[in-house]
């Protein structure tokens, strides 16, 4: 008689089971969509805009939403609708390659700190600690109004501001990692720093690292929209969703769409970005989901 080996079920993939954790909570769905739909419109929003951003129709000026101007016009008759489009790449070039080279700083300086300790640990978080006692938009607009807006000014300002907190959160990390049994182990076998670094750190920050990279694209979206409004941004002609507000607030009693519009899509971005955050949480940190 044969023997007859019952069944095992294949063992599940780890973001197998994310997904299906991330799946009990709507919330995440919707702004892991949210954010994919702003990254098709930056990716070729200018391309399928109706109408170029900086074109005039002084004849059909202040019109409200209609077949032909989905979001309406402003001011000098430009299409709203177009301007969104053209101005969400500019949103995510700026606002994305900040925070990225503030994580690719805050990582670097934070893995160093955390592992080294002592007085590179010392010299580096006070530094640290005296970014983080200014305000960030008060320290963005002392250094842009110094050097001048441009977009490589305002990348540079982005990472400059949130370093400090990539870093704290890597250290932190690091200071818990670099006392398991795993490290010791890796030193008893003759190790390098490097490689213990890299091999045996840098993949458990990873995790917590994206969740803070993701918080940090968040706030860097808000924070480039609010130099913007107040000038400091991207210059004109570009269509700077933030500068669309600002120039709108006059016009806001004759015609509200016009700040409503930009407005709003700020909003929903950066909504759509906490909501992929916290589904980021969810699926990456432990004890980040229960049950």
């Amino acid at each position: 008689m044969e023997n007859i080996q019952s069944a095992r079920p294949l063992p599940t993939s780890r973001a197998a089971r994310s997904l299906k954790r991330m799946r009990r909570y709507p919330a995440t769905m919707i702004g892991f969509a949210i954010v994919g739909i702003f990254i098709l419109m930056a990716l070729i929003g200018p391309l399928i805009a109706p109408y170029k951003f900086s074109d005039q129709d002084l004849v059909n000026k202040l019109q409200p939403a209609s077949s032909e101007h989905w979001f309406g016009t402003d001011q000098f008759g430009r299409d709203i609708f177009s301007r969104i489009l053209t101005g969400s790449r500019d949103v995510f070039t700026i606002a994305g390659s900040g925070t990225l080279l503030a994580v690719l700083m805050g990582l670097t300086l934070g893995m160093l700190s955390g592992y080294l300790g002592g007085a590179v640990d010392e010299t580096i978080m006070r530094f640290m600690d005296v970014l983080l006692s200014i305000p960030p938009l008060l320290l963005a607009m002392i250094i842009l109004g110094t050097v001048g807006p441009s977009r490589l000014n305002i990348v540079l300002v982005v990472s400059f501001l949130y370093i400090p907190m990539v870093s704290r959160v890597v250290r932190s990390v690091v200071l818990d990692l670099k006392t398991r049994e795993f490290i010791e182990a890796a030193k008893m076998r003759g190790e390098n720093n490097g490689y213990i670094l890299f091999r045996e750190i840098l993949p458990n920050v990873l995790p917590p690292l994206a969740v803070e990279a993701s918080m940090r694209f968040s706030y860097s979206i808000f924070l480039v929209a609010s130099l913007g409004f107040l000038g400091l941004g991207v210059q004109p002609p570009s269509p700077d969703w933030g500068m669309m507000v600002s120039e709108a607030r006059t016009w806001f009693n004759l015609a509200p769409w016009i700040l409503l519009y930009p407005a709003g899509t700020i909003a929903f971005l950066v909504v759509g970005v906490a909501f992929m955050s916290d589904g980021l949480r969810r699926m990456l940190l432990p004890g980040g989901v229960s049950g």
